[in-house]
């Protein structure tokens, strides 16, 4: 028996092999980094107080328009902003309230005395041009008389919980979440989380929740992350048991659900998993997860880069992405949607974006056709939802090396690009089928700094009403540098409307956004918001990255704000997809009424496509209207209807809002 099914290992591996064609040998590629490797820091990162920061290098920059850089918080050490593949939700952005935060651990030039678990952010609430930087809204105290303090706060994820209808930053809160290393999971390493939130007006009105790792969670490190427009709180984590020294994943997702207590003003918060099984992948586990809600917090995903055996021609040898979906809020979830790259069903973009001169120095002749190629994303990604409820993802795309799992990152003599794309991934139906549109080319893919590395730490924002997309990256284009190691920032937008990118000088290229900056070639550890800052016709998307010495993470780091990088409409002008007969969009995406269940002002969601006339229903169980708003004229994009349900009787109603001849309804609870 055992003869046998190995012998139908080695025909199925067989046919691998030779549907992929035969790479060339000693093409350079990379693996992702294991869990085992970004499981501890240096001792001496856990130490208060300040190491010395080296002098930055001077530099004499171009007389050009390039992006303003402001020094706002700091840091003991590197670590906070993570590791390849480690980008957490860092920057966030709340247009209703012209606000930008940056969260953060403690120390550092602006906290001498600070430890490194402690938790900060800085905030702007004029768009990101002055700052308020350094409040601290967690505090270590689990220390047993000791040094070493089992609840010091590790990799943080934050959003900003807006109560509905407030304008006033001061009545806002900092919602964060973070893994601590109580031990619980493991001797010594993680198993804790750390949560709570902060009032922005209110420095000393904070919350602090400590939780182990407890039956079947076994709690790690939190990669996905949310706060929705409904106020919900989202985090997902890979339940991965380390109790015996060595990772078992549980083939399940932790997730983490918040809800907001007006009458406690705090979070409450639910624990579930879901399953997350491999099947017929050989993935040890997946590669990353993320999480995200469309503009109405109603519609959302969460996904991961991982195989599960679900496309014979890369089963056991690539990664790709798997969506889980929800259309009620969260209350249930789908079961798992495979992305195919390669293959048949596979993404035409990706399949095209290398030239048959870049194909021809990677395999040996005979060159195999295009959908015979083993694709593969790298190891880090980003996830966002649209305006309509569709997923996009932004990640890198690549051909699989000879090692499974692996992404080659030979540089073509010809080109002198790696064969691997930025991509926005995008499903334009819910999920059921998906198209790409190539961003930009790399010519580097990992940095080294010290014991930590990182990636191209691809990531996504999109506009608060979710018609548009911005992807950025980070990449080195220095003469004899082969690795990441002297980044700059790299940006490109997508509008979902008129299927169209942004072009430099009329170029299909993406922006350098650091280029002639002093962030030019040292944009260490770049975090992109989650929302781009919106005026008018101008998308500002808010960065932050690490000015640090670049062979020592565990020494102070200075945050570096990017003020004004920012696009218009007019830059969108070059095609986006090639399969646009596969997107089409309605006049316009109604949300879910926020709150639901109501009781008093309730509002309502509507994105429109075009300008057009609007007008607001709503009915009762007996298809009697009990309210309406007339019709008026509502300008594209994201509009907000407000009406008063407090002198309706309690019981289900249905609403409908009417855009020029399209009608949607929805229902919607009164009590």
């Amino acid at each position: 028996m055992k003869k046998t099914l190995l012998f139908l290992v080695a025909v199925v591996f067989g046919f691998a092999a030779m549907a992929q064609g035969v790479l060339k040998t000693n093409l350079k590629a990379e693996k992702a980094i294991v869990a085992e490797d970004i499981a501890f820091e240096p001792a001496k990162a856990y130490s208060l107080g300040v190491a010395q920061q080296p002098a930055t290098p001077v530099r004499t920059f171009k007389n050009t328009d390039f992006v303003t850089v402001q020094n706002i918080g700091t840091s003991a050490n590197a670590y906070g902003y993570g590791y390849a593949g480690g980008q957490k939700s860092l920057v966030n952005v709340n247009n209703d309230l012209n606000m930008v935060t940056n969260f953060h651990r403690m120390g550092g030039a602006l906290d001498p005395a600070g430890y490194s678990g402690d938790l900060g952010y800085d905030v702007s609430v004029d768009g990101g041009v002055t700052w308020t930087n350094m409040v601290e809204l967690y505090v270590c105290t689990e220390n047993a008389g000791g040094t070493y303090y089992t609840d010091a706060a590790r990799y943080p994820n934050h959003g900003v919980f807006n109560p509905i209808g407030n304008t006033d930053p001061n009545e806002a809160y900092v919602q964060f979440w973070a893994p601590n290393l109580d031990g619980s999971n493991g001797a010594g390493s993680w198993g804790g989380y750390s949560y709570g939130r902060a009032k922005i007006g209110d420095i000393n009105d904070t919350t602090k929740n400590l939780k182990s790792t407890h039956g079947e969670f076994y709690q790690y490190i939190p990669d996905g992350y949310t706060l929705t427009n409904l106020g919900d709180v989202w985090c997902a984590d890979l339940n991965q048991d380390w109790t015996s020294g060595a990772m078992v994943f549980m083939e399940s997702m932790i997730m983490n659900h918040g809800v907001w207590d007006d009458a406690e003003k705090r979070f409450t918060y639910e624990e579930f998993l879901i399953d997350c099984n491999p099947l017929g992948g050989s993935a040890d586990r997946p590669a990353l997860q993320k999480i995200e809600f469309a503009p109405d917090g109603i519609t959302g995903y969460v996904a991961v880069l991982s195989d599960f055996g679900d496309f014979p021609i890369v089963s056991g040898f690539s990664y790709y992405p798997i969506l889980w979906k929800t259309e009620d809020g969260g209350e249930s979830w789908s079961d798992p949607i495979p992305v195919a790259l390669a293959g048949d069903e596979g993404i035409g973009a990706v399949q095209a974006f290398l030239t048959d001169d870049e194909l021809g120095e990677l395999f040996e002749p005979p060159i195999p056709d295009r959908d015979e190629i083993q694709f593969t994303t790298a190891f880090d990604f980003d996830l966002s939802v649209d305006a309509w409820g569709n997923p996009h993802i932004a990640v890198v795309c690549g051909i699989t090396g000879s090692t499974a799992y692996s992404i080659i990152t030979q540089v073509s003599a010809i080109t002198g690009y790696q064969p691997t794309g930025a991509f926005l991934l995008s499903s334009f139906d819910g999920g059921d089928s998906w198209v790409g549109s190539e961003c930009g080319r790399q010519k580097t893919f990992r940095g080294t700094f010290g014991d930590l590395t990182e990636d191209n730490r691809t990531q996504i924002a999109r506009t608060p009403d979710g018609t548009k997309m911005f992807v950025t990256w980070l990449d080195t284009d220095l003469p004899g540098v082969v690795d990441n190691q002297q980044p700059d920032v790299w940006a490109r937008g997508i509008d979902l409307i008129t299927m169209s990118k942004t072009a430099v000088d009329g170029e299909d290229v993406p922006n350098n956004v650091t280029e002639f900056s002093e962030g030019m070639w040292q944009a260490y550890f770049q975090a992109t918001c989650n929302e781009a800052l919106v005026s008018g016709d101008t998308y500002t998307i808010p960065i932050v990255y690490e000015d640090m010495d670049p062979a020592d993470p565990a020494v102070q780091v200075q945050f570096k704000y990017i003020q004004d990088f920012a696009y218009t409409s007019a830059d969108f002008v070059i095609p986006g997809y090639e399969e646009s007969d596969a997107i089409q969009h309605n006049t316009m995406v109604v949300g879910q009424s926020y709150p639901n269940p109501a009781s008093g002002t309730t509002s309502v969601n509507v994105t429109l496509v075009e300008n057009t006339t609007v007008s607001f229903e709503v009915f009762n169980m007996m298809g009697q209207k009990v309210y309406d708003i007339p019709a008026t004229n509502m300008g594209a994009g994201l509009q907000t209807i407000t009406f008063d349900a407090s002198s309706l009787s309690n019981g289900v109603y249905f609403y409908t809002v009417t855009a020029g001849e399209e009608s949607i309804s929805k229902k919607m609870i009164v009590e």
